[in-house]
């Protein structure tokens, strides 16, 4: 299977599990009458329109280059990224408002045992779904399927949560632990937005890659000491899951243009072998041997 139809298969499983979660919440949610699920079943609506955007960025991320885009797709998937977040957030002020009503005004959990086997059942799905979405991310360096699966797994945390807060109703009777609960849900929501939007946005100011990664494009720069004089200008971005190094080398004189393009090839294999999807462009500069 191709890159391009693997992060589309696994971004459509992510759809398939939301719509599935939203019908078993809210259904949850109106029999026992509890803001705690309600909120589960908003923040697993917002989910879905992430696992929506994430599917159609993922397809349009892996178009290839072409006039007009020279520098191809992948920024598509830093804009899902920023959407997804903002979608968090605006979840989080919904739940938060209705859970505040819902303090104003009690309303007793009926239903008790089946509000917490969904909770526990959609915490469940969504652990097995959020491990493929984050492998696959991982794997294929996409910022657009790493939100879905952390979108994922902070809904793993709160229906757990909720699942806890139920059963501590059924257990004391203070109604109004299911709002407290639900508060306490949007605030891990609103952490994971925060979070979400800057590792997506910085990409699109053209962020340099990781002290890591930088670690290794100069390790393998500094391999090549006895065949180059210098090298600087490095530079660094990211644009979707590919990165892009730039770099300025000098080399002696006396080297010809075979030698060179030869040397530069080299060097470009190993770079695209140390990080993945890298693009490389190496201006070389004529120097004076012993300078």
């Amino acid at each position: 299977m191709n890159t391009a139809n693997r992060k589309v298969k696994v971004a459509a499983l992510s759809i398939v599990s939301n719509s599935v979660l939203i019908i078993l919440k809210v259904t949850a949610g109106l029999l026992s009458g509890s803001i705690s699920i309600i909120s589960e079943a908003i923040h697993s609506g917002m989910d879905l329109i992430a696992s929506i955007i994430a599917f159609f960025s993922v397809r349009m991320s892996s178009k290839p280059a072409d006039r007009k885009h020279p520098y191809g797709h992948g920024k598509i998937e830093n804009v899902s990224g920023v959407l997804e977040g903002l979608l968090i957030f605006v979840a989080a002020c919904l739940i938060i408002a209705e859970a505040i009503k819902k303090i104003q005004h009690p309303v007793e959990i009926s239903q008790t045992w089946v509000a917490i086997a969904v909770m526990l059942f959609s915490g469940v799905v969504n652990t097995l779904v959020s491990r493929i979405l984050y492998k696959v991310a991982k794997e294929e360096d996409s910022i657009a399927l790493e939100a879905d699966a952390l979108h994922l797994k902070t809904d793993v945390y709160t229906s757990l949560g909720v699942a806890v807060g139920l059963l501590l109703i059924w257990i004391t009777k203070i109604n109004i632990l299911d709002p407290i609960a639900a508060i306490l849900v949007a605030l891990l929501i609103i952490k994971e937005a925060f979070v979400l939007c800057k590792n997506a946005f910085e990409p699109l100011l053209d962020t340099k890659l990781s002290d890591e990664d930088e670690m290794k494009i100069k390790t393998i720069m500094d391999s090549y000491h006895g065949k180059i004089l210098d090298y600087h200008n490095l530079r660094t971005r990211k644009s979707g899951n590919i990165k892009y190094i730039d770099c300025h080398l000098t080399v002696s004189e006396g080297l010809t243009i075979r030698e060179t393009h030869e040397m530069s090839d080299e060097m470009e294999r190993e770079l695209e072998l140390a990080l993945k999807n890298t693009n490389v462009n190496i201006h070389f500069e004529p120097g004076k041997d012993g300078q």
